[in-house]
């Protein structure tokens, strides 16, 4: 069918091609695209090769003839020798009277020669030109060719990775399950044939991706669903928690008990660190407290409840009641931080800084 087309030659592009074949039933009755490309792929790569073929034989012609040239004008030369050697020898008995001083010697014979001979070497030097640019437009050729190749694998790759991930999002759901259970179900669906040029590695990979994904989305969930618990606070048991959501599909999507406590208790030390962070906010909020109160609470050890009655108007306070020691070190820790920095600058100070 592509041998029908006079016009598509190895330089057309797939797309173009396609678009003025697809509506005939030859091309239809190939049901695979990437088949499609293949074979026009190939029926280029044939052209390549057969126009490489006729210029081999173009250059294999002109050496033959080159060789004959040359053959004849062995010939030529030798048979102009023994012509000279005849007008040479007739000569020879009138050089004693030709007069030396009439003028210029006439052309001999040994000029004739050096003529053909750097014609000769015209020649040569011309075929020699004439091949170098061959050598040079050939490996041009062959660079843009690789290059082309190189650019069709990276887009039969990246089209590969869209199957593949598109196949992982159809059937793989759970993230518990493992990329040896994985394989075996993933192997029956057709378009696993068009996923099978990645490497093994990248499949793999691939998949460990996929499944992070799933595990993130749904911690995300888990998250989601503890956030929205009013009765949830940071002194709150797993046991509590669990009679609450046990109904709960975005609990019901873990397999393992052991695996929601384990997430929760992590949700759990997360909300602590924020809870910290947020009283770290609020004792910098507080007007009380300054450089100076490090010292003053040396002299007035009431110095620190008067600070914690303050404090205590703040649920960022309260939250930290279940660790009311560690609260406190906190403030502690605070007071001595400011009074190592010492009294803060004059605005017009840090308005100069700033500048």
């Amino acid at each position: 069918m592509l041998k029908d087309h006079p016009d598509i030659d190895r330089h057309c592009r797939w797309v173009d091609v396609k678009k003025r074949i697809e509506t005939e039933s030859r091309y239809r009755a190939v049901e695979s695209g990437v088949l499609r490309e293949d074979y026009f792929h190939e029926y280029c790569r044939i052209m390549k090769e057969e126009k490489k073929r006729a210029k081999e034989d173009k250059v294999k012609d002109r050496e033959r003839e080159k060789e004959k040239k040359e053959k004849k004008g062995k010939r030529d030369r030798s048979k102009e020798r023994e012509r000279e050697k005849k007008r040479r020898d007739s000569y020879k008995d009138r050089e004693s009277s030709v007069d030396q001083e009439e003028g210029e010697h006439p052309p001999t014979s040994d000029d004739e020669t050096d003529k053909l001979q750097k014609d000769r070497e015209r020649q040569i030097r011309a075929e020699a030109s004439i091949k170098e640019r061959e050598k040079e437009v050939q490996r041009t050729l062959a660079t843009h060719l690789r290059d082309r190749d190189k650019e069709r694998e990276h887009h039969k790759r990246d089209e590969a990775i869209r199957h593949f991930t598109a196949l992982l999002a159809d059937l793989v759901r759970n993230a518990d399950l493992t990329w040896k259970e994985v394989k075996k179900q993933l192997r029956k669906d057709h378009r696993w044939e068009l996923v099978e040029q990645l490497e093994r590695e990248d499949r793999e990979r691939i998949f460990n991706d996929h499944i992070s994904n799933l595990t993130k989305k749904k911690r995300d969930k888990f998250r989601e669903m503890l956030d929205e618990l009013l009765q949830l606070e940071l002194t709150s048991s797993w046991k509590e928690i669990k009679k609450i959501i046990k109904e709960d599909p975005r609990y019901l999507k873990y397999n393992s008990s052991e695996k929601c406590e384990r997430e929760f208790r992590e949700y759990i030390k997360d909300k602590t660190v924020e809870a910290k962070s947020s009283f770290r906010e609020l004792l910098q909020e507080c007007k009380l407290i300054t450089h100076k109160s490090f010292d003053t609470l040396k002299d007035n050890p009431n110095h620190l409840r008067e600070i914690e009655d303050i404090l205590k108007n703040d649920k960022r306070y309260l939250v930290l009641e279940h660790i009311a020691h560690e609260r406190t070190q906190m403030i502690l820790h605070y007071l001595e931080d400011l009074f190592k920095r010492g009294p803060p600058p004059p605005p017009t100070a840090s308005e100069s800084t700033r500048r």
